[in-house]
């Protein structure tokens, strides 16, 4: 009897067992409650966020939401456009103490202040308010052949220098051509040049590292590294490590600059050779627009180098009296958030006739897809060309996911097969040129910092167009049936990946 109740009996755990028990159920409790809180926190400073965009906020929400764990990493390391609370100080006393480029121009000389046409003058308005130069005159220019030609010009130029070369690339490769500039440095600083060479500690930390780099050194080249990366696992305490100087800047005795797509490395880019050649354009200037170029050189240079460049920004302003109006613009993290998007989006907004854009990477946000759209609908011819191959699967593939709207309202869409169609250039009715070293996508609008030059000039214009529409004779037209026969899959993986790009 007694032991048919026993196995009757439900089974009553001993008092250590139910001490266990309760101890791991608090636990559990306090870890979840944690878990939960750091959830909200994170999500709150996404929320909070100052600078974004609506759909990234949700993107970022929705993610993290999701998947706690991997979110919340993930937003930690890729979310926030910071480089650093140190670095931004840094750079803001640097620009606090540059002086004004405008008040170095003489009143008697009138020609570097140049009239502009009426519908132009607000695209050099707004190029001013991103990085505060106004458009000056007497500049005149040309477009290199090609990326040889280009550098090959880099070297004479450098050859000629007297008092000074100064030069940034965020890819600096220690191949035919980058070896070709690394020399010429050489060669000038051993006459007595100053030389000045900065390189992106990502892009160039190839040539950073090898003996090319500190042969300039011992020959008398001042060096520095932009946004240098140190120990990688702890980068991202101080800034995001993926935010890079992106810009081409070269600028020989405050008279002669360049600006364009291109790095200082050979066409066939043997860092990823399947995608060669790269196909780059590079105008070569002389003018007061060197001087411009002079002082977003200069504030890279002196936020991460103990050298002062005031004294050469001080110099009285060299000029001509012939030549073109121009602008540089300079963009970056540390700059207003919208000021690239803005920029693009005015530039097809002032269209009337034609707009010719050339880019590699195209993940534009709202407003930019919506500027595009509306420049063909209202009946501007509006041509846009991408490579046919992209070294990056994930931005070719994002792009695709517009290419239904853009058609829909009358953008030609043209691929590019005679390598990887690298160059950043727009033209507008024939006057206005953009070139520079901007993409069209988020990254560029966003985390890394650009270089470009706004111009008006006809002759110069009517170059890059020329340049522009040999692209065009070697690429293939996109037609909405080619879009309409994409597989299910095929979209669900393009639209997916531009979903994405809200989070980057």
């Amino acid at each position: 009897m007694d032991a048919r109740k026993n196995r009757n009996e439900p089974f009553a755990p001993r008092t250590g067992d139910r001490q266990i028990d309760v101890s791991v159920l608090l636990n559990t409790t306090i870890a979840y409650v944690l878990m939960i809180a750091m959830e909200l926190l994170v999500i709150a400073r996404a929320i909070l966020r100052p600078n974004r965009e609506p759909t990234s906020r949700i993107a970022w929400v929705v993610v993290i939401a999701v998947l706690p764990v991997v979110g919340m990493v993930a937003y930690l390391l890729f979310g926030e456009t910071s480089i650093g609370r140190k670095r931004v100080a840094r750079m803001r006393r640097v620009q606090a103490r540059l002086p004004s480029f405008d008040a170095g121009i003489p009143e008697k000389d009138e020609h570097l202040r140049p009239a502009l046409p009426d519908r132009f003058v607000p695209l050099f308005r707004l190029g001013k308010t991103i990085s505060g130069f106004s458009a000056v005159g007497g500049n005149r220019g040309h477009l290199t052949r090609d990326s040889n030609d280009a550098i090959d010009c880099l070297v004479a130029d450098i050859d000629r220098a007297t008092t000074h070369v100064h030069i940034c690339f965020y890819i600096w490769l220690n191949d035919n051509n980058g070896l070709k500039v690394a020399e010429a440095l050489q060669r000038a600083a051993e006459r007595g040049v100053t030389c000045r060479a900065m390189a992106d500690s990502l892009g160039s930390r190839a040539l950073i590292r090898s003996t090319h780099w500190r042969d300039m050194e011992n020959a008398g080249v001042k060096l520095g590294i932009a946004l240098p990366i140190g120990n990688p696992l702890f980068r991202p305490l101080h800034g995001r490590i993926d935010l890079r100087n992106h810009r081409k800047i070269v600028v020989i005795d405050d008279w002669v600059t360049y600006c364009g797509s291109q790095n200082c490395a050979d066409p066939e880019f043997r860092v990823k050779p399947r995608y060669a050649p790269w196909v780059d354009a590079m105008m070569r200037f002389e003018g007061p627009i060197a001087r411009q170029n002079q002082h977003v050189f200069a504030s890279d240079w002196m936020s991460w180098v103990d050298d002062d460049l005031n004294a050469l920004l001080e110099r009285p302003l060299r000029s001509d009296s012939s030549g073109f109006a121009a602008q540089v613009i300079a963009t970056g993290p540390s700059s207003r958030a919208s000021a690239a998007p803005e920029l693009f989006a005015s530039l097809m907004y002032a269209a009337r006739e034609q707009l010719l854009i050339t880019t590699p990477y195209f993940v534009p946000n709202e407003a930019l897809q919506a500027a595009l759209c509306a420049a063909a609908n209202r009946g501007v011819e509006t041509t846009v060309v991408f490579p046919a191959r992209n070294d990056s699967f994930v931005v070719a593939a994002a792009s695709k996911s517009y290419y239904r709207a853009l058609l829909d309202a009358g953008v030609q869409i043209h691929e590019y097969g005679e390598g990887l169609l690298h160059t950043k250039s727009m033209t507008v009715d024939g006057d206005i040129t953009l070139i520079g070293s901007a993409n069209m996508d988020r990254r560029s609008f966003e985390l890394n910092y650009e270089n470009n030059i706004l111009l008006c000039d006809r002759a110069l214009t009517a170059e890059m167009i020329r340049r522009q529409r040999d692209y065009l004779a070697d690429s293939r037209p996109v037609t909405l049936g080619e879009v309409d026969a994409w597989s299910t899959p095929q979209r669900l993986w393009y639209n997916t990946l531009a979903m994405l790009g809200p989070l980057f």
